[in-house]
This record gives C-alpha cells, sequence and structure tokens, in this order.
C-alpha cells in the first residue's frame, strides 16, 4: 500500500489508535467469542429439541398408523374365524346327526338280534327242562339200582367173609404184607442195579482218570539201605583213618553221629547211619580226607563242615529241580532245604523225594481231571512227605510233623489239612484234595516192586480179612483170591436172604476199609446159592 503526504502528519496519531484498538479488539473479541458460543450452545439445544420432538411427534404417529392397521387386521381375522367357526360348527351338526342316525339304525338291529336272541334260549330253556325232567327220573331209577347193588355187595362181601374166614382188616393186612414184601424184592433188586450201573461207572471214569494219571508220571525204585562203603587204597591208610588208640576214629565218629566198620573188607571202610543225611555228610567228609592223606581231629572237624555245606547246597538244588518237575513254585527256603533232605532218604525201596514228585505229577493230574486246581494238588502231593525229613530229629508221625511245619514255614491251611490226613491219622479237612493225596500215594505205593512186602505178612493180611467176614452171622466160608484182592463170602441161603446179602457186602467192605493195611482195593462178593438135590429111582 503506498504512502501519500497526507496521511504522512496523522502517522503518530494513528499508530496510538491503532494499538489502543487492537486492545480493545482483543478484549471485544474474547467478549465476542464467548457471546457466539453460548449463542451456538442455545441454539444447538433449541434445534435439539425441536428435532426430538420431531421426532417422538412422527414416531408417535408412525405407531399410531400400525396401531390403526393391526387393529383392522385383527378385526379381519375375527370376522374370518366367526366366519369358519360358524361353518365348523354347522359341519359339526351335521356330521353328530349323521353319526345319531347311524347308531340308531345299529340300535334297531341289535334290538332286533336280541329279541331273536331271546325267542331262541326260551325254547331251549323249555327244551332243557323237559330233558331235566327225563334225567331225574334216570337217576332215580339209577339210585334204586346202586341201592339194590349196594345190597349185594353187601350180600357177597359176607359170603365171601364166611368162606375165606378172614375180615376186610385182616385181608387189607395180608395184601399190604405181600404187597411190602414184593416191593422190597422190587426196591432191592433195583438198588442193586443202580449201584453196579453207578459202580461200573464210577470204576470205569476212577480208572480212566487213574491210567491217564499213571500214564504221565513214573519213577524207578530202589532198594532201602543203611550203610555206605567208602573205598581206601590200602591198609596203611585205614591205619590212619584209626589214628593212634583210635582217636581218629572216635572223633569222626562223635563229628558225624555215624559208625565206622573198618574190619569188613581190607580196601574198604563201612560208613553206618540211620539218617541218610548224616551218613551221606560222612561218606563225603571221609571221602575228603582219604583224597588229603592228612587225617587228625583238626582236618577231620574241617572235612565234616565242609561236606555239611556241600551236602546243604546239594540239597536244595536236588529240591528245586524236583519241585520244577513237579511243577511246583514259590516254596520257601526252609521248606527246599528240608525237602532237599528227602534226597537220602527212601521208604519201602523208593526214594522219598523221587516219589514226593510223582505224588504230585498224579494228584495234580487227577485234580485236573476232576476240574479242580491243579497246582494246589501238584503242591499238596509233593510237600506230603515233608515230615520225614523230620522223624530222625523229632518223634512224631510224619504226616502231621510235615503239617505242623508247613503251618509255621506259611504254607496254605488247606495244603497243611490235606497233608496231615494224607494216611489217615488226621480228620480229612483238606477236602477231596486230602483223599486225591491219599490215592495218588497209594498208586505210587502200589506200583510193581514198591512196596516189598513178606510173607508173614502178607499171611496175616488174608487171616486178618477172613477174620473180619468170619465173625458175621450166616457166614458158612471164607475165601481170599486173587492175591487178597477178591474175598469170596458164601453164606447160608437159609439164614442170609438175598436182600441182606448186599448189606452184608458192603458191611465187610467198610470193616476191611476202617483197617487201612491194603494198598489198592479189595473186591467182596457175598455168594448165596440154593441147591435142590433129587435122586431118581
Amino acid at each position: 500500500m503506498s504512502t501519500t503526504p497526507d496521511m504522512i502528519g496523522f502517522a503518530p496519531l494513528f499508530a496510538l489508535s491503532s494499538n489502543i484498538w487492537d486492545q480493545l479488539s482483543d478484549a471485544a473479541g474474547l467478549v465476542i467469542a464467548l457471546l457466539f458460543i453460548l449463542a451456538g450452545g442455545l441454539i444447538g439445544f433449541v434445534l435439539r429439541w425441536l428435532i426430538g420432538r420431531w421426532q417422538a411427534d412422527s414416531t408417535e404417529k408412525s405407531a399410531l398408523m400400525k396401531a390403526e392397521a393391526i387393529k383392522a387386521e385383527i378385526e379381519s381375522l375375527r370376522k374370518e374365524a366367526e366366519v369358519t367357526a360358524k361353518a365348523e360348527v354347522v359341519r359339526a351338526r351335521e356330521e353328530f346327526e349323521a353319526s345319531i342316525a347311524s347308531r340308531r339304525a345299529d340300535q334297531e338291529q341289535a334290538e332286533a338280534r336280541l329279541a331273536a336272541r331271546e325267542e331262541s334260549l326260551d325254547r331251549k330253556t323249555r327244551l332243557l327242562d323237559a330233558r331235566e325232567a327225563v334225567l331225574k327220573s334216570k337217576a332215580d331209577e339209577a339210585e334204586k339200582a346202586m341201592d339194590e347193588a349196594e345190597r349185594r355187595t353187601l350180600e357177597a362181601d359176607r359170603k365171601l367173609q364166611d368162606l375165606a374166614k378172614m375180615t376186610h382188616q385182616d385181608a387189607r393186612r395180608e395184601v399190604l404184607k405181600r404187597a411190602n414184601a414184593a416191593l422190597r424184592e422190587d426196591a432191592e433188586s433195583m438198588s442193586r442195579r443202580i449201584q453196579e450201573a453207578a459202580k461200573e461207572q464210577g470204576e470205569d471214569i476212577a480208572r480212566s482218570i487213574i491210567a491217564d494219571a499213571i500214564g504221565r508220571c513214573a519213577v524207578s525204585h530202589l532198594n532201602e539201605s543203611t550203610i555206605s562203603t567208602v573205598s581206601v587204597p590200602n591198609a596203611e591208610m585205614k591205619g590212619r583213618i584209626v589214628g593212634r588208640d583210635g582217636r581218629n576214629v572216635r572223633s569222626f565218629e562223635a563229628e558225624t553221629g555215624v559208625n565206622l566198620l573198618l574190619d569188613d573188607a581190607p580196601d574198604s571202610v563201612v560208613v553206618s547211619a540211620i539218617d541218610p543225611v548224616r551218613r551221606e555228610v560222612a561218606k563225603r567228609a571221609l571221602e575228603a580226607l582219604v583224597a588229603d592223606g592228612r587225617i587228625h581231629p583238626s582236618a577231620i572237624e574241617d572235612a565234616v563242615r565242609a561236606a555239611r555245606e556241600e551236602v546243604a547246597k546239594s540239597n536244595s538244588k536236588a529240591a528245586e529241580a524236583a519241585a520244577v518237575e513237579a511243577g511246583v513254585v514259590g516254596l520257601s527256603g526252609q521248606v527246599l532245604s528240608l525237602m532237599g533232605a528227602l534226597k537220602y532218604r527212601t521208604s519201602f525201596s523208593q526214594n522219598v523225594l523221587r516219589h514226593s514228585v510223582e505224588v504230585a505229577l498224579l494228584t495234580g493230574a487227577m485234580a485236573s481231571e476232576l476240574g479242580l486246581d491243579a497246582a494246589k494238588g501238584r503242591r499238596i502231593g509233593f510237600l506230603h512227605d515233608i515230615g520225614k525229613a523230620i522223624t530222625s530229629e523229632k518223634k512224631g508221625v510224619h504226616a502231621l510233623l510235615g503239617a505242623e511245619f508247613l503251618k509255621v514255614n506259611g504254607e496254605d491251611q488247606q495244603v497243611c489239612d490235606a497233608v496231615a490226613a494224607h494216611h489217615g491219622e488226621a480228620e480229612t479237612n483238606g477236602g477231596v484234595y486230602g483223599v486225591l493225596c491219599a490215592a495218588a500215594d497209594a498208586i505210587s505205593s502200589a506200583r510193581p516192586g514198591a512196596r516189598q512186602e513178606t510173607l508173614g505178612d502178607y499171611m496175616q493180611r488174608l487171616e486178618d480179612f477172613e477174620r473180619i467176614a468170619k465173625k458175621h452171622d450166616g457166614v458158612v466160608s471164607v475165601m481170599a483170591v486173587q492175591a487178597g484182592r477178591d474175598l469170596r463170602v458164601v453164606v447160608d441161603p437159609e439164614r442170609i436172604p438175598d436182600i441182606e446179602a448186599s448189606e452184608l457186602a458192603r458191611e465187610i467192605c467198610r470193616e476191611i476199609s476202617a483197617t487201612r493195611k491194603f494198598p489198592g482195593q479189595i473186591r467182596v462178593t457175598v455168594i448165596r446159592e440154593t441147591r435142590c438135590v433129587e435122586y431118581a429111582r
């Protein structure tokens, strides 16, 4: 902008007024701004109120219009429903009237049928009345005939009693007596047939089970002995064994509990002892001393100690091997150690440890055939003679001693009971397992060569059987045949009827079984025969 000369004179005044104006302008602008803000807020509030009022009026008008539309629709639906309801009422009334007419027609037909049935029943009633009159007449005639028959029966009965000289009660008793006798004979015959059939069937089953069990296992037999022989190289060695003034022999016998026999043969020494374990320890110790050549009391103690340890280890190994062979597991160390002692024990020409294995296999096989626990059967059979390893140290019956030892060592109570009862010294609390163990023990002991019975014992056994049979009334003679396995009893037919013959056989069997002095079984045959003798001339 250009500056003119007229304006130059007013420059200071203009500058001053300009500053004042600027200051006034700043204050006024602030007031004006505040006024504009207040005016804008007021205008905004008024506008917002006006807009809200307009929206509310618009919403109210819309709601009124919708309400009017809904009311018109409801009125239309009401009128339509009234029309439909009237139509349904008309239709239902027509259907009801049709149903009433149909039922009325059915009722009229039913009434007609009932009338016809009533008429038919009336006719039948008249016929029944007529038949009833006829039957009543016949019943009267039948009653008269029954009275006549009863009179004639009584008259015939009186005549029969006069002829037979016996009353009704006597005749009834006689008939019952004869009927009882006939029924008793029939019952005895039937019982005998049933027993024979059951016995044959049971024997076949038992024979099959036992044969199968025996066929699965077999052990060898040997002669029972109480001595062992140790070879020596020369007489000088015998002198060393004797020692100065016999001190070595005395020391050896005191340490081992055996007897040494030095005079039987020049090249051997005999070790004698009832206890087979002691005898084996002494034999091994003496063999070690002979092999070493230095024999004196100190060396004898060392040799005997080493032999005991060696025998103990050997026994445990033998018992473990036998348990594996018998299929028995879970035995404690004490039980295995004692079972191993049976390795050197013999009973009636049987090695007891081998015999225990066989009895275990037999008992397990029979238990399996009968559906029982075969493992428990094998365990009972394997441990049944463990008490024989104690009898040399403790007095008593080996079955009871063995059961007591097994109970102390944590064996099952059923196993202990069966072991205690396998020879009959205790009740058969072991149940079927005890019976099976006893049977397996008898089977093993009855093998050829297992039991060597002397002639005197054999004859005594036969005499006992004959004595048991002869003490019964009516027995004429007794014969033991088939090596005592078959006992034939001849009875007097006049004193022993057929009915009592089978009872006599069972009684003799029970008495023989009570002796428990025989392996296997004894068959008792009662022979009753009647001989009629006539002479032709």
